[in-house]
């Protein structure tokens, strides 16, 4: 089961001004569940995106970059699970373009105003018939305090569906934020597998927004690892609708950015820490921090180098607080000039390895105490500058082997 996910309620997931969504069960791979999500923008909404870096991205990757590259106005975006469309060639770009058209057809406006997602099983054909008949009834069912349904839509191996709102004040006026993810497996920064759209009713310039939702990426899904896999659908997409009431943001010395840009942040980081606690098969929730590196890169190096690691991993769901596992991961991180005598650390607020080797300190039945909570965090202090850097990951358990073993079943 997941890690410490609080049960998710409709009711918990705010409406927002300007937007609505529609679900409809097409089948895809499946009966018997919504698997095609319609969101609908109003007019003059802002859109921003940022996606997989994988040289292997899905068809509907390359046709909402295309689309957006358009410079028109986002009208909606369309959604399926079940299927991939990726690793399908010129007929996969062909399908997610036919898909656009038929749904710029319903709701009146051109394909480039469409944007394409999908997330599902990589090299199969999309059935965009299915999807193309369904459309009419996703759109049917357009309203606007969809949000909870849109959530279990884009669900795939997911447990449970993924949903975070807040609502701020900016100069007097209320500002709501919602936000929806799908991910579990193949996650890894540079996008993860997984899909996240995030929506503001604040009124922002789309410069600003290009930049809020890179700055959005690099603090939240770029800072999560379940298994080092890059995916070839990942997408994160934000969109500012302009209908709270607020004067328009357009500076990036606006005082109200700031407090805009870390509500929206804050969204994402639960997002993309909902996504590792959901992690395939996850039963720990584990925090990496690495402290006082030369760099930040650096800092990075150490951080991925133990959330990768199987051997740590698999130790974390054996409650094993095996410390060689993790010095090793420091020492082959990548900093040549690494001075190891220097390095400490710690499981939880427990100094564990310092001068090179074991703490003093350091007692075996505190770090088994430590390593069977749900929640673990490791820390490294470098002891060479004043950077510093925190990811998230999970263990890796027997249910990831049996997940990812029949996935295509």
């Amino acid at each position: 089961m997941p890690v410490n996910i609080p049960l998710l309620l409709p009711e918990q997931l705010l409406p927002i001004q300007g937007i609505s969504l529609g679900t409809a069960e097409a089948g895809i791979k499946r009966s018997g569940r919504k698997d095609l999500l319609v969101i609908k923008l109003a007019e003059n909404t802002q859109v921003a995106g940022v996606f997989t870096k994988n040289r292997f991205c899905a068809a509907p990757v390359t046709v909402a970059k295309s689309h957006l590259a358009a410079l028109l106005p986002t009208r909606a975006l369309v959604i399926n699970t079940g299927n991939a469309n990726a690793g399908t060639g010129q007929s996969g770009i062909d399908y997610a373009y036919a898909t656009c058209a038929a749904l710029a057809g319903l709701i009146g406006c051109q394909v480039q105003q469409i944007l394409p997602f999908s997330t599902g099983v990589i090299m199969e054909p999309l059935p965009v018939e299915k999807i193309t008949a369904c459309l009419p009834q996703a759109v049917a069912n357009l309203v606007p305090d969809n949000w909870f349904a849109a959530a279990q839509a884009i669900m795939t191996t997911d447990i449970v569906p993924k949903g975070v709102s807040r609502q701020i004040q900016l100069g007097g006026t209320t500002v709501t934020i919602t936000g929806i993810a799908k991910g579990s497996g193949m996650i890894h920064p540079n996008m993860a597998t997984m899909l996240s759209y995030i929506a503001t009713d604040a009124a922002i310039t789309q410069p600003l927004l290009n930049d809020l939702v890179h700055h959005t990426a690099n603090q939240s899904f770029n800072r999560i690892t379940v298994d080092g896999d890059t995916s070839t659908n990942d997408a994160l997409i934000l969109m500012a609708t302009g209908q709270a009431g607020n004067q328009t943001i357009s500076a990036s010395t606006d005082p109200r950015l700031a407090p805009l840009q870390a509500a929206i942040t804050e969204v994402a980081i639960l997002l993309a820490q909902m996504i590792v606690r959901d992690g395939e098969g996850a039963t720990k929730f584990i925090t990496v921090q690495v402290e006082s590196g030369k760099t930040e890169e650096e800092c990075s190096k150490v951080a991925y180098a133990i959330a990768h690691s199987p051997l740590i991993k698999t130790a974390c769901f054996a409650s094993d607080p095996n410390l060689g596992r993790i010095l090793a991961a420091i020492g082959y991180a990548g900093i040549e000039d690494l001075d190891v005598n220097l390095v400490q650390l710690y499981l939880g607020d427990n100094l564990v390895a310092e001068h090179g080797g074991r703490a003093a300190s350091y007692r075996e039945e505190e770090g088994q105490r430590i390593m069977q909570a749900p929640e673990i965090t490791i820390q490294v202090k470098l002891n060479r500058g004043n950077a510093a850097t925190t990811i998230w990951t999970c263990d890796l358990s027997y249910d990831y082997v049996k997940i990812n073993a029949d996935y295509r079943s």
